[in-house]
């Protein structure tokens, strides 16, 4: 049987799967990786950690395949957006840390960019992106400068990438310096109009673009580990970024499909196809992949705060013992009685935007319980991707006729049944968590024919499938109530002294 293998190195560690041609996980391997906290604001990973502990991860989900017979023939990675890091060409020793996508230290260079106008608007009409510590470029300005002025070095000696980037060229050996369009399209140095680096940008963020990785197709070649990393000679068939890769997994290559992640925050895409979308509202334009892994457009929102309220009800508040409690303390009531939370715990994101807005509940009555609050942190979830999904539809024109759900608060199913209610539109949940690694398993998988085409990939997943039912009337008409609760939260923020 064939099969590929995935690497998912993320924020916190690295997933790795061997994924079978019927869409099973035959071989999984996991790896925590060490956070490093310098200074306030600051996040650093130790980038020659990451790749052994990937390495680990790979190879444990490699030997657990391998004791059935089935062994992978390409590999695929996704990785985490916007962390980026130099090493030396010669040696592969990183010069220092990698800088998280977290972290805030270019927050001063960010602003000052930012209030002006003409650079404002030039880097988002090239990137889709705002002028924010995010992405990758101000980062990487800072290490070119701080890291290489305490040892100065010819700079024809240094490469710079993504965790993708890092990831292929130590599995290469050093033979291939690249990344995707998705993975660069984060970086604020790529013109997504073009799909090229933007000379104009690079000087802009004093970086050489002879630094950069040269950018190849998601779905596509980018080399052959040598077999000492991994015991085997694998072709590296497919790269994306976190976010894309999980869009692709979920089966949303078409114009107008999209989906939620819900972590601690949320992160929705939806695909808007050939065509770049307006943007606006706070809205990100990005690339994702067609269903053949080519550059396609997407728009992109985060919601700061979506698990994470839940998470502060119990371990700040103590109202609930475990966060799946959530779902029998929603199901116990038969509305919200008017009680709505605004998580703002740490602002507002798209499409309010407001970074002085704070935490607020409205509606409290003597009769409010624990499960009035629960339910309304549940609700505020549905609310916000509901916002933030008018937003994307009326900018892109693309319809939406189905969300598709992955991360750890899709597991609930009270949630998940309001947010179609809410929605008006089905919600599907896959059979299978791990959305991210499947989707660059199968980006891999297409570019050597282990699945004839995206649609084949697909043939083995099941989804729960949410339809709007008997509550849809009652809970859209609750969003007017949640906007009452959000213009109290904005009003609340810019009526500081």
């Amino acid at each position: 049987m064939r099969a590929v293998l995935a690497i998912d190195q993320g924020t916190t560690g690295s997933t790795c799967l061997v994924i079978s041609e019927d869409g099973q996980i035959r071989g999984r391997g996991y790896r925590e990786i060490t956070q490093y906290f310098p200074e306030p604001g600051w996040v650093e990973h130790d980038a020659d950690e990451i790749f052994a502990r990937t390495v680990e991860a790979a190879r444990e989900a490699i030997a657990q395949s391998a004791a059935n017979g089935i062994v992978p023939e390409v590999l695929g990675i996704t990785n985490q957006r916007e962390t980026v890091l130099l090493w030396d060409r010669a040696t592969s020793v990183p010069i220092g840390r990698a800088i998280v996508w977290q972290d805030r230290r270019t927050a001063a260079r960010c602003a000052a960019l930012a209030a002006l106008a003409s650079q404002r608007d030039a880097i988002a009409a090239a990137t889709g992106l705002v002028t924010d510590p995010y992405f990758s470029a101000t980062k990487l300005e800072w290490l070119l400068e701080h890291r290489l002025g305490v040892a100065p070095r010819s700079l024809d000696t240094i490469a710079a990438g993504t965790i993708d980037s890092w990831l292929i060229w130590r599995l290469t050996n050093g033979a291939v310096h690249a990344t995707d369009p998705t993975n660069a399209s984060r970086t604020m140095l790529y013109d997504i109009n073009t799909m090229s680096w933007s000379a104009p940008l690079c000087a802009l963020f004093n970086v050489p673009p002879s630094l950069l990785p040269e950018v190849r197709p998601s779905s596509g070649s980018f080399g052959v580990t040598a077999p000492e990393h991994l015991g085997l000679a694998l072709p590296i068939g497919g790269v994306a970024g976190d976010q894309q890769a999980a869009l692709f997994g979920q089966g949303c290559w078409a114009p107008g499909t999209s989906k939620n992640t819900y972590g601690t925050g949320a992160f929705l895409l939806l695909n808007t196809g050939a065509t770049r979308p307006t943007g606006g509202q706070g809205l990100l334009t990005t690339i994702c992949c067609d269903a053949t892994g080519a550059p396609a457009y997407a728009l992109e929102a985060s919601i700061f705060i979506a698990g994470a309220a839940v998470q502060w009800l119990r371990d700040g508040l103590g109202l609930l013992e475990r966060a799946g409690d959530s779902e029998a303390m929603a199901r116990s009531l038969t509305s919200n009685d008017g009680v709505y939370f605004v998580p703002a715990l740490t602002g507002l994101g798209a499409p309010v935007w407001e970074s002085a807005a704070r935490g607020t509940i409205v509606g409290l009555t003597r009769g409010t319980t624990r499960e009035h609050l629960v339910r309304a942190a549940l609700e505020a979830m549905c609310f916000g991707t509901a916002d933030v999904l008018r937003a994307m539809r009326e900018a892109s024109g693309a319809p939406l006729d189905v969300l598709r759900v992955d991360g750890g608060a899709a597991a609930n199913g009270w949630l998940m049944q309001f947010q179609s209610d809410v929605l008006g539109v089905p919600v599907e949940r896959p059979d299978i968590v791990e959305i991210t690694a499947m989707g660059a398993g199968a980006l891999a998988g297409i570019s050597v024919g282990v699945w004839p085409s995206a649609q084949a990939f697909l043939t083995a997943r099941t989804y729960q499938r949410f339809v709007p039912g008997e509550g849809a009337v009652a809970a859209q008409h609750a969003m007017k109530g949640w906007h009452r609760g959000v213009r109290a939260a904005v009003a609340w923020a810019r009526d500081a002294e």
